[in-house]
């Protein structure tokens, strides 16, 4: 069981005026994060570049297996291009599955502590067997494991710094993911300009050093995190059980909307989880991204992508707080319905991209920056929004599952966009793109019917009955 640390008053408001023990967290986060989005930018580079090859794919351990396992799932006799597209759909996909696994672990077995440093050894572990032909699915296998024990987890830990009545504990969170933030630009500086100028093992080992930091970090700020009781937590688990009262009939279909707006949210988020696929391999071909007379790494896109997420995800806070003091707020499944329209206007600035370098001509680096702007505001209206959606309108007694149940929009999109990105070869860049917007665009105009006709199910009580 985590109970909030107890330290003295100075202690307590040491990092930012919080616990010292949210500076040992988010720092441990910081270098995780850095070790997955540089591996994770290198990923579709990787495979298409090099490992699924001839002279390289033959070396992969149980590859013929695996490969007939994903072309059952996406289709015969894949190229290059759509299986390693599969692949990273089906691995990103997976790793929003995972943790549900890890939580399981931490809660009934191992608890938090020891999860995470499992969590940490298996990812650093991972990393390291990236650098060998033979071990690339065990890499993955290793991945995935630790990342499913190791995230959740630590998360949770942040929460448990604090008291139940410390309002302190809101903005420990917005400070957690600013770690996370500046993590996911440096890591492609680092690991991507490594993998792609230096060798791609050199990357992937960058990558293992800096999970092997989290790992010291954490262990060296063990007597500031939460405590857990073990004994505790198996006494909880023994106790008798408690009776719960059903679920009212409103908050039965509060799931019922909330379970159906995943596929909705699945669909509408493919232009974001693109940028790590097709993307990388579409935009280096047909934009210029020539600087200064010199080619910018196609990793430095991944940099790019971050820097204006982190500038969209404030300027929408500032945004809606300056308009919530002259009119109205949306809702949030009508912010959601925002997001959506943004993300599939970006997606129309690829599109037209496409059709200028249709006949040849490289398009303008300008078309990029047009959909990363537009992309970047209309998924901080989306993604962290539908969060706040879920936290608040699932009911008391099933939020915790809820909550866990909204990550599968992401494992559902991310194995659409495996099955997508593999059309980027046989399509037109026009064409790719443009099915992307409709694709986004439909799921927009989804969301809206939504909101309008049973919206009132995930509103507080107040407002559902008001007139």
């Amino acid at each position: 069981m985590n109970n909030p640390v107890t330290l003295n008053d100075a202690s307590d408001r040491a990092f930012l005026g919080h616990p010292v023990g949210l500076a040992y967290i988010s720092f441990t986060e910081a270098w995780e994060r850095f070790s997955y989005y540089g591996m994770q930018t290198l990923l579709v580079l990787y495979m298409v570049n090099q490992l699924l090859l001839p002279g390289h794919i033959e070396n992969i351990a149980g590859f013929t297996a695996f490969r007939w396992f994903v072309e059952h799932l996406y289709g015969k006799e894949l190229s290059v291009v759509a299986l390693s597209s599969a692949i990273f759909g089906l691995y990103s996909g997976f790793v929003y599955l995972t943790p549900i696994a890890g939580g399981f672990i931490a809660d009934r077995l191992l608890g938090k502590t020891s999860t995470i440093v499992v969590g940490a050894l298996l990812m650093s572990a991972g990393h390291f067997l990236m650098a060998f032909d033979f071990s690339f699915l065990i890499a993955l296998l290793c991945l995935l494991t630790g990342v499913g024990c190791f995230k959740g987890n630590l998360a949770s830990q942040v929460s448990a710094l604090y008291a139940a009545t410390d309002n302190r504990r809101a903005d420990a969170f917005q400070i957690y993911y600013l770690f996370i933030n500046a993590a996911v630009i440096i890591s492609p500086l680092v690991c991507g300009t490594l993998g792609e100028k230096m060798g791609w093992h050199y990357g992937f080992g960058a990558a293992g050093v800096g999970m092997l930091i989290s790992l010291v970090i954490y262990l060296s700020g063990k007597k500031w995190l939460p405590k857990e009781d073990a004994k505790a937590v198996k006494s909880a688990e023994s106790a008798a059980p408690v009776v719960k009262a059903p679920l009212s009939k409103k908050e039965r279909n509060a799931i019922v909307v909330l379970l159906f707006l995943l596929p909705v949210l699945a669909v509408g988020s493919i232009g974001n989880q693109e940028i790590f696929n097709a993307y990388l391999l579409w935009v280096p071909q047909h934009i210029d991204l020539v600087f200064f007379g010199q080619v910018m790494p196609t990793t430095w896109l991944i940099t790019l992508d971050a820097t204006v997420s982190v500038s969209a995800l404030v300027l929408s806070l500032l945004f809606w707080r300056w308009w919530a003091k002259r009119f109205p707020e949306p809702t949030e499944i009508y912010k959601m319905t925002i997001g959506l329209v943004l993300g599939t206007l970006g997606l129309v600035a690829l599109g037209i991209a496409g059709l200028i370098s249709a006949n040849g001509q490289k398009a303008g680096i300008e078309w990029v920056l047009a959909f990363e702007f537009l992309n970047a505001f209309g998924f901080a209206n989306l993604f962290p929004v539908g969060l706040a959606l879920y936290a608040r309108s699932a009911p008391k007694a099933v939020a915790g599952t809820m909550m866990g149940v909204y990550y599968l929009n992401l494992f559902m999109c991310n194995n659409l966009v495996g099955w997508l990105g593999g059309l980027v070869e046989r399509m037109s860049g026009a064409q790719f793109w443009f099915l992307h917007v409709a694709l986004v665009g439909g799921s927009a105009l989804v969301m809206f019917v939504i909101a309008r006709l049973f919206g009132k199910y995930l509103l507080p009580d107040e407002l559902a009955t008001s007139p």
